[in-house]
């Protein structure tokens, strides 16, 4: 544990303080018969950190670390039963933990990226770290990057043209390529040096890059999962395209910086509590959407909410002009998400007096279904109320609004017939 301590003081230098629990290797307070100060806490005090105990028995204190150490596991470790080497756990932990600090905004930061608040130190701004002896010789140097896989053999003459060809191009600008991969046993794919995490779950399903200078996307089965920010040169491009790559059509989305007005998109992942969050506040999109990744799509007074191209609510813009420049991760918008081709089926829990309302519509369905719940199905001229798979009544639909609320009502109240 000192060992990794002492290494990430010398990449990101010296904090004023660390918080910690009362684990023995981080204090020896508690330590009978007397107390006594261990290698954790002798390096803070040689190096001027504050070390600091949270109060026994109260984890709530350490609780992001502890948020963390979830979303880790749910996102990354569930996913995997067994690792085939340490080597490539610690690289697939490596990948999230950089798209963990670069590429997600945190609320507690006010949507803000973490790597932006953590900046690492100038060379010449950074004190000597002073080691006890025992560590000095065996504290390792920082991590120096992966080093990118060898690529496939060529030709010679095909190796002599990238070798002799200059670092940028005339033609290299808006070159793009698309290759396919198949995902590895590990779910960490690599291409010319940069991680790609794709989930073992997705092992050996091949994937689609669409790379260029600036981004990446990566697709399965036309479907786009995610798209990250490219690490790849021009003298990679050019490499991949003389290997097994092709020349790229139009990117899947659109990228670039959107204009004042015009329609963005963005990505977000539902939580377990049915809310996205969007320019430092959170907002409700539906349970029934906990869990899914989402993109939502700003277009002057509307919000809609979709899926691999499929519209799943449509939903009033709940954000200004001005908080919505405030949103670091849009993108300008592509065309708008097409209607699911079924049509679109809630639950409504039905009253004592034997309706239920949909869209703003009474529908009366008897007062022997009182208290019963049961599934509408919302069609464009009709709403069918069903009973499991059974049709107990079709009524013209004399309402043109949307139905905005897809979750089921608490339980009424039982009522007596005086009432």
């Amino acid at each position: 544990m000192c060992l990794a301590f002492t290494e990430a003081l010398q990449r990101f230098g010296m904090p004023e303080e660390v918080l910690t629990d009362n684990g023995k290797q981080f204090t020896g307070r508690f330590n009978q018969p007397r107390p006594a100060e261990v290698l954790f806490e002798r390096i803070c005090r040689e190096n001027g950190i504050a070390a600091r105990n949270t109060k026994p028995r109260t984890p709530a204190t350490t609780g992001k670390v502890e948020r963390f150490h979830q979303t880790l596991q749910r996102e990354l470790l569930d996913d995997v039963e067994v690792w085939a080497s340490p080597e490539e756990a610690q690289a697939a932990i490596n990948v999230f933990r950089h798209e963990y600090n670069t590429q997600r905004p945190h609320q507690s930061l006010a949507m803000a990226f973490p790597v932006d608040r953590f900046p690492s130190p100038l060379a010449d701004e950074q004190l000597p770290l002073r080691l006890p002896p025992t560590l000095t010789s065996t504290t390792p140097a920082p991590r120096e990057p992966l080093p990118p896989p060898p690529s496939a053999p060529t030709s010679s003459a095909a190796s002599a043209t990238i070798a002799a060809a200059p670092v940028t191009t005339g033609d290299d600008v808006g070159l793009a390529v698309e290759l396919t991969r198949l995902v590895p046993a590990s779910g960490n794919l690599t291409v010319c040096g940069q991680q790609f995490w794709l989930s073992p779950t997705r092992a050996g399903l091949p994937v689609t890059l669409w790379a260029d200078a600036t981004v990446v996307h990566l697709l399965i089965n036309g479907v786009r999962l995610k798209t990250v920010p490219s690490r790849l040169t021009s003298a990679n491009l050019r490499q991949l395209l003389t290997d097994d790559g092709r020349p790229a059509g139009r990117p899947p989305i659109t990228t670039g910086t959107a204009q004042p007005g015009a329609p963005i998109e963005v990505e977000r992942l539902v939580n377990a509590t049915g809310l996205i969050s969007l320019a430092g506040r959170q907002h409700p999109v539906g349970y029934h959407l906990a869990g899914r990744r989402v993109t939502v799509r700003l277009d002057r007074g509307l919000m809609q909410i979709s899926a691999d191209g499929i519209l799943l609510r449509s939903l009033p813009n709940p954000l200004t002009s001005a908080k919505i420049a405030d949103i670091r991760d849009a993108r300008p918008a592509g065309p708008p998400p097409t209607s699911p081709a079924e049509p679109l089926r809630v639950e409504r829990r039905v009253s004592y007096r034997g309706t239920l309302v949909a869209a703003g519509q009474r529908i009366q369905v008897g007062k022997i279904q009182a208290g019963r719940t049961l599934t509408v199905e919302a069609g464009d001229t009709t709403f069918r109320v069903y009973d499991g798979d059974q049709l107990l009544t079709e009524v013209p639909r004399t309402t043109g609004k949307d139905i905005t609320r897809l979750k089921v009502r608490k339980p009424e109240p039982p009522r007596t017939a005086q009432e």
